[in-house]
């Protein structure tokens, strides 16, 4: 393994680009922003999705985060460690992190190394059920040398180490704050959760669950020139179609994303003028996903896997393949996102070094489905709906309630009722279906249902992280606050292999080819996760906004810092 061959992507250490200029900290008045998804806490380590994280993102910061074109830079590090530059060992077996002096906390107190070496502890600590656990899996051990001196040390060589406190999944937490809160006593630190003390521009001054964030400007931030506004509103709730309304039409609003509306819709509000719609293609992909476990909640909750409970019917390969087969992907992308979408096959469809680039899945085959489904032994009942030893093909088929997926929804059971299935349709509210409360029955991680569909994206310019989510030990379980990250309950010892290949692996082309097999194992091979649309990112800014630059590989406020008022 070469040593100058650090680590795909990570070569442009690009700094910041050039904002507009700040007048004076909090000179701008107040910031709001509308999430309709909203935010149930303000902890990344516990949230099961993006819309806490995003949250979190105004207060909370990582060492090193992703610019908006998907390169690394120093955040609360000094600089960007590597081998040339001495901070990643050439056995690449350890990174070592600078902390920048002077950092301090919105409470006044000094950040040091000993908050970074807490934050793992805190997140590998397997009685937390952290939804980030996959970024520490390789982390043998992280100490502090120094007080602004960390030392983080992999089990084995580890070819991209930029995973543990990079990006907005993965901020630094304060000690002192979460001291008590160490284990199975995470979820019960209400405070720290909702109002996280942290070194970012804002600091939350009130908290309220699925509906609505306060902030002011953190007056020990380190740029005393910044933040530009004093506070932000940051409201939850309502709709996508509403959120994009109350920027790009009435005005209400400054900044809303995760905006999903279709195109035609988004284009007449568009056309009031008091805002403009920000479009950019990272790694977003809209999934169907195949339940491989008996999801009844009847069973015993700690049984759910597909070794002791398989699916009745999705654990037959065939059946998931012709369900996928009768999905015209084409169709639900133009109607659905137009020029703000692609039909894929690709989980992963960005960076292109990882795309596998297949086409297999785009053309529509109901009468190959209904064969398909013949040969299986799925045969048609006086009802029409097909059944197997006694077992109808009849789905429950959940996502979140939003007016494009809805229409996907009935588009896909028309779909797959023409081949023969039952299809009963679900939706939940996104704050739910999202949400990391771990009583809820509703979660896309508790997954009571056969078939859900929901948008995915990983953070960063690679990858594994993400990859590694779908591990067999990675599956929701009680023991883990369901907070596990395998949503499926797939589980393959090929896939598993190659996940630890990968983190070994430096070399750009055998690195790609790892990931291409990694993608191909979980979608085409065993059709348990289809890819439906590569989504751009989708955002509304008031022209009263200036300063925002659009960010597919991290957090969308990653440099709210620099938003101000157009004057």
């Amino acid at each position: 393994m070469s040593r100058k061959t650090t680590l795909l992507l990570a070569a442009g250490l690009a700094g910041l680009p050039a904002t507009t200029a700040l007048a004076s900290r909090g000179s701008d008045g107040t910031l709001n922003v509308l999430a309709w998804q909203a935010a149930s806490l303000m902890n990344p380590y516990l949230a099961s999705s993006g819309k806490d994280t995003m949250a979190a993102s105004f207060v909370l910061e990582p060492l090193a985060g992703f610019d908006q074109d998907g390169k690394l830079f120093a955040r609360l590090a000094a600089d960007i460690p590597t081998i040339e530059n001495g901070g990643v060992s050439k056995d690449l077996r350890s990174i070592a992190w600078k902390l920048k002096p002077g950092l301090k906390w919105s409470d006044g107190s000094p950040v040091t190394a000993k908050d970074v070496v807490f934050t793992a502890n805190y997140c590998m600590d397997t009685a937390t059920g952290c939804a980030q656990a996959r970024r520490f899996q390789d982390v043998e051990k992280v100490e502090a040398l120094s007080d602004l001196d960390v030392m983080v040390t992999f089990k084995q060589p580890t070819a991209y180490p930029y995973t543990p406190f990079v990006s907005a999944s993965s901020p630094i937490l304060q000690a002192k704050q979460f001291a008590a809160c160490l284990g199975a006593k995470a979820q019960t630190c209400t405070d720290a959760n909702f109002s996280p003390v942290g070194t970012g521009p804002f600091t939350a001054t009130s908290f309220k669950p699925n509906d609505a964030v306060q902030m002011k400007a953190n007056p020990n931030y380190r740029d005393p020139q910044k933040p530009g506004f004093a506070e932000v509103n940051y409201k939850g709730g309502g709709d996508s179609q509403g959120a994009a309304r109350a920027v790009l039409q009435t005005g209400e609003f400054d900044y809303t994303f995760y905006v999903q509306v279709a195109p035609d819709v988004l284009k007449k509000m568009e056309d009031a003028g008091k805002g403009k719609v920000l479009v950019s293609f990272g790694s977003l992909v809209e999934m169907v996903e195949f339940n491989l476990s008996d999801p009844s909640p009847s069973l015993p909750a700690d049984e759910r896997s597909t070794a002791k409970h398989p699916h009745p019917f999705l654990g037959d390969l065939r059946a998931r393949n012709a369900l996928s087969m009768a999905i015209d992907r084409a169709t639900l992308s133009k109607i659905g996102y137009g020029f703000m979408g692609k039909p894929t096959c690709d989980w992963i469809p960005a960076p292109e070094v990882f795309a596998t680039g297949d086409t297999s899945c785009l053309k529509q085959d109901i009468l190959g489905a209904k064969n398909l489904l013949d040969e299986a032994g799925w045969k048609p009942g006086a009802d029409g709906i097909r059944e197997k030893d006694g077992k109808k093909l009849k789905l429950v088929f959940q996502t979140t309630t939003n007016a494009v997926r809805q229409q996907f929804q009935a588009l896909i059971k028309q779909w797959w009722q023409e081949i023969g299935a039952d299809v009963e349709l679900k939706n939940i509210n996104s704050s739910v279906y999202f949400g990391s409360d771990p009583n809820s029955p509703d979660t896309f991680t508790k997954f009571y249902a056969d078939v859900q569909m929901w948008g995915e994206y990983f953070v960063g310019n690679d990858p594994a992280s993400d990859l590694a989510r779908f591990t067999c030990e990675k599956a929701p379980t009680p023991a883990n606050q369901w907070q596990g990250s395998n949503t499926v309950r797939f589980c393959d010892k090929e896939y598993d292999s190659l996940v630890g290949q990968l983190g070994q692996t430096a070399e750009i082309p055998k690195r790609g080819a790892i990931v291409k097999r990694l993608n191909t194992l979980i979608t085409s091979s065993s059709h348990t996760r289809l890819p439906i649309v590569w989504r751009g990112s989708v955002s509304a800014v008031s022209t009263r906004l200036g300063g925002t630059l659009l960010n597919t590989w991290d957090s969308e406020f990653w440099n709210v810092q620099d938003w101000v008022r157009n004057k």
